[in-house]
C-alpha cells in the first residue's frame, strides 16, 4: 500500500465519481480503477459498491476512508513541519542574556519572536556572563547569546546593538546619594562590590575607569549577579559600579546616580559563525524589528 493509494481511494470516495476523480488526479481512469482494485485487494475487503449508473462507499470503504485522510492530513502536517524547521520558523530558540540584557532586552526580544516566529519555543538562559556564553555557543547549548565584546577567539560572529554608560550605585543613605553626578574620583576611598573575579567584560571597564582616575578600586565583595550585587550595595557593604541598564532593578535602598569618567560597555548579539542551525538567521532576521541585524559575513565584530 502506498500513500498514492490513499489519495486516490478518497479522491473516489469523495466523488463518487471515477471520471471525475481521474480528472481531478490529472490520472487516467483505467489506471485510477487498477489502483484501487490493487487497494481492494490488498485489504481484502470491498471499499466500493460498483454499478453501471453509480459508484457507492461501503460501510468498510467509510471508515478506511476516515482513516485515509487522518493519515494523508498526517502526513502533510509533517512536511509543513519539516519545512519549517529547514527554513527556521519553528523549533526551539535557545538565547543567553548577561545579567542586566535580561531585564533590559528579553521583554523586547520574547515579543518581537512571539510575533514574528510563533512556532519558535524561547528557552532563556540569564545571568551569564560573556565568557560562559561563549564556552556554550561553541558547545551546542547555546544559539544565540545577548552579550558584551570583546570576545576571544575568531569562530563567533557578532553585532553591536546598544553602547551603554556605567553607573553607580549606592546605599540610599551614602554621602553621594544626594549628588546627581559623581566624579570616578570620589570613589577612590570607597569599598566596591563588583562580580566575580572570572573574566567579566563590566569588570574590567571598571577597573580601566578606576586606574583613568588614577586608583585602583577597593574589591571587596563579589556578587554572582545584578541583582545579588545591588542587595549587597542595599545592605551597605560597598558601591557598585553597572551598566545604565541595571536600573531596570529598583531596590529599596539603593539609589543610582551618573558617573562621570566612567568608560562604556557595549551589547550585542553573538552566534557560531559555523554551527549555527537554519533556527539562527530566522531569529537575527525577526530581531531586526528590534536592531539592525545583518547576517553573518567575514569578520568577527561589526
Amino acid at each position: 500500500m502506498e500513500l498514492r493509494h490513499l489519495r486516490y481511494f478518497s479522491a473516489v470516495a469523495e466523488t463518487c465519481h471515477f471520471g471525475r476523480a481521474a480528472e481531478r488526479l490529472h490520472l487516467a481512469q483505467p489506471a485510477l480503477s487498477h489502483a484501487i482494485r490493487q487497494l481492494e485487494d490488498e485489504l481484502g475487503v470491498a471499499l466500493l459498491s460498483r454499478t453501471t449508473r453509480q459508484v457507492q462507499v461501503t460501510p468498510a470503504g467509510r471508515f478506511f476512508l476516515a482513516e485515509a485522510q487522518r493519515i494523508l492530513d498526517a502526513v502533510e502536517a509533517g512536511a509543513r513541519g519539516a519545512r519549517r524547521i529547514a527554513d527556521g520558523r519553528r523549533g526551539l530558540a535557545r538565547i543567553g542574556f548577561t545579567g542586566t540584557a535580561a531585564l533590559s532586552h528579553l521583554p523586547q526580544v520574547a515579543r518581537t519572536l512571539q510575533h514574528r516566529l510563533p512556532e519558535v519555543e524561547l528557552e532563556v538562559h540569564a545571568d551569564l556572563l560573556t565568557g560562559e556564553q561563549c564556552r556554550q555557543l561553541r558547545d551546542g547549548t547555546l544559539d544565540i547569546g545577548v552579550l558584551r565584546p570583546p570576545v576571544t577567539g575568531g569562530d563567533l560572529d557578532l553585532h553591536v546593538i546598544e553602547t551603554e554608560p556605567l553607573v553607580l550605585a549606592v546605599p540610599a543613605d551614602h554621602r553621594l546619594a544626594v549628588e546627581p553626578v559623581v566624579a570616578m574620583t570620589d570613589l577612590r576611598a570607597e569599598a566596591f562590590v563588583t562580580y566575580p573575579a572570572s573574566y567579566s567584560v563590566v569588570n574590567e571597564a571598571v577597573l580601566r575607569s578606576c586606574r583613568d582616575a588614577g586608583f585602583t578600586p577597593q574589591r571587596e565583595h563579589e556578587a554572582a549577579g545584578t541583582a545579588v550585587l545591588l542587595a549587597l550595595v542595599a545592605g551597605g557593604l560597598g558601591v557598585g559600579v553597572v551598566p545604565a541598564s541595571a536600573r531596570a532593578l529598583p531596590l529599596a535602598g539603593v539609589v543610582f546616580r551618573d558617573l562621570a569618567g566612567a568608560a562604556t560597555v557595549q551589547l550585542a548579539l553573538a552566534w557560531h559563525r559555523d554551527r549555527a542551525s537554519a533556527l539562527v538567521p530566522a531569529v537575527l532576521d525577526a530581531l531586526g524589528e528590534l536592531f539592525p541585524v545583518a547576517v553573518p559575513v567575514s569578520g568577527r565584530t561589526r
